[in-house]
């Protein structure tokens, strides 16, 4: 755990530990909501860590769920209120993949798919801008940089100097993002550059799906797994959208996307067979 309280964290705990207390309880979701005169969904959204919990919400769910134990209520108040505290990132004003930087921010290791473009963790500066300039036409020059800024201070994660750095990061890329030209030939060489130079890390390992082998899973969309160091936090299986992202926990959903993982890392290169070819790639831009 960080030393900064991570609201994002906090809330999926508590939603967790409420959901087990109305599950004790024999209560559904609609029954608790009936109770407190709300609705079902905001019961869900409580439950799933996707909306801050108020402690005035703890109170009368405890109420509910007839808990008596004094320890365990001031336990799950505390737990309300660092939950509602701001992350580091809040400080970069409205960042619409708010919920998915408290997840990777408490991470333990990260197996991401990506076929479009480099993922935010490994994306050079120059390269970074000209993906954000690139995605989001409307943005003024402003919230390009404000978002650049972000995804900089994410990659502090994968910081050898940094106690709390991400202890895994398995990264498996299509061929298509290594040759697609983003910025310029220059910032490409520069980018394919920094790949090659983080894939000798030993947390960090880079795999290339290359054009050869044709048709693989991959191809319906990219997706993240993150694992957390405590047991209480199930795994993650993140996609970002467009206008909203999700985030599926339950077991079917996170042992299927894990077996889709390992078919895509038997599909692509070994790793020194993806250093080679991006080292191709990168002669190529240069």
């Amino acid at each position: 755990m960080s030393a900064s309280v991570n609201p994002t964290v906090r809330r999926r705990r508590l939603g967790a530990e409420l959901r087990r207390l109305r599950e004790l309880k024999g209560m559904t979701a609609e029954e608790v909501a009936g109770r407190l005169m709300v609705s079902q969904s905001k019961i869900s959204r409580l439950e799933n860590g996707r909306r801050s919990i108020s402690q005035r919400d703890v109170r009368d769910l405890c109420d509910v769920y007839e808990v008596a134990d004094e320890r365990v209520r001031a336990g799950l108040m505390e737990m309300a209120r660092e939950s509602r505290q701001r992350g580091w990132w809040h400080e970069f004003g409205d960042i619409p993949y708010s919920v998915y930087i408290g997840l990777e921010a408490e991470a333990s290791s990260i197996r991401a798919y990506e076929s479009s473009f480099v993922p935010g963790l490994l994306q050079t500066r120059e390269y970074a801008a000209a993906v954000v300039a690139g995605t989001f036409p409307d943005y003024d020059a402003q919230a390009v940089q404000r978002r650049v800024e972000v995804r900089m201070k994410r990659q502090l994660r994968i910081d050898d100097e940094n106690e709390d750095r991400l202890g895994s990061l398995w990264v498996v890329i299509d061929e298509a993002v290594l040759r697609r030209e983003v910025g310029s030939r220059a910032v490409m060489a520069d980018q394919l550059c920094r790949l090659l130079a983080l894939s000798e890390r030993p947390y960090i390992n880079l795999q290339v799906i290359p054009f050869s082998h044709g048709a693989h899973p991959g191809m319906s969309g990219t997706f993240s797994l993150m694992e957390f160091p405590e047991s209480a936090d199930s795994t993650v299986v993140y996609f970002e959208g467009v206008t909203s992202d999700l985030y599926l926990e339950k077991e079917a959903d996170v042992r299927r996307y894990t077996n889709l993982y390992d078919h895509l890392r038997a599909a692509a290169l070994s790793v020194a067979d993806s250093r080679s070819l991006m080292h191709t790639i990168a002669e190529g831009f240069r």
